[in-house]
């Protein structure tokens, strides 16, 4: 008698395998490109601000006048004495514009002048002619002699003849009031090391030779007289 076969069983079904989705190359290179144009708009953008800087900056030069050598205080300028420079403009520079060049010459100036600096109209003398129809005489004035750095092309001025060194003065000769002529700031010299200036003033056509006498002994002092006067 034949063994009876056991029944099959079925096998459990597998699970489903969640379906990968296959990843191409294409994204990659979207997101490459992508990327590479917006590096160049970045740079377009760059480029397109660097010009208009330059543009920018260039159009901010300005062309105004500069000392070609040095010039002393009260001297006329002369066109040789003035040559054309570029600079940036900055409103904390006030120089002359080139286009004055033709005006300037013939202008006296109130401070010594040095090659390579800018002119500025605060540099020269108040009028060209300041003092041209009075006598001129130069004054060396020692510090204490006349008010630290307040004296200024224009300026009226009492010329104080002071006593001479070792001289005697009475008590009646103390009380008197001291000798002064009337006198006009043309320029004044930049201080040396201890101080000393040389101003140069103007004075009536008949006061010119007592002024250069007492200035030469070092007996002049100067009082500035108020201004506005």
């Amino acid at each position: 008698m034949e063994s009876p076969v056991a029944p099959s069983v079925p096998r459990p079904a597998s699970p489903a395998r969640p379906e990968i989705p296959i990843t191409t190359t294409a994204p990659v290179k979207r997101e490459r490109r992508w990327s590479v144009a917006a590096l160049c708009i970045v740079l377009a953008a760059v480029a397109g601000l660097g010009a208009a800087a330059a543009v920018t900056s260039a159009s901010d030069r300005a062309q105004v006048l500069a000392v070609a050598r040095d010039v002393p205080a009260g001297q006329a300028l002369t066109d040789a004495d003035l040559v054309v420079a570029e600079v940036s403009a900055d409103a904390a520079l006030i120089p002359v514009a080139a286009d004055q060049k033709a005006s300037m010459v013939g202008k006296r100036t109130a401070v010594d002048l040095r090659r390579g600096g800018l002119l500025t109209t605060s540099q020269l003398a108040q009028g060209s002619g300041l003092g041209d129809d009075m006598q001129q005489v130069g004054v060396q004035i020692k510090r204490g002699q006349a008010p630290a750095g307040s004296l200024a092309p224009g300026d009226k001025v009492l010329a104080v003849t002071t006593p001479a060194q070792g001289e005697q003065q009475s008590g009646k000769d103390i009380e008197a009031p001291p000798s002064t002529l009337n006198a006009v700031v043309v320029a004044v010299s930049r201080p040396d090391a201890s101080g000393t200036v040389v101003v140069n003033l103007a004075v009536g056509t008949t006061d010119g030779p007592l002024l250069a006498t007492r200035a030469a002994q070092g007996r002049i002092a100067l009082v500035r007289e108020p201004r506005g006067q």
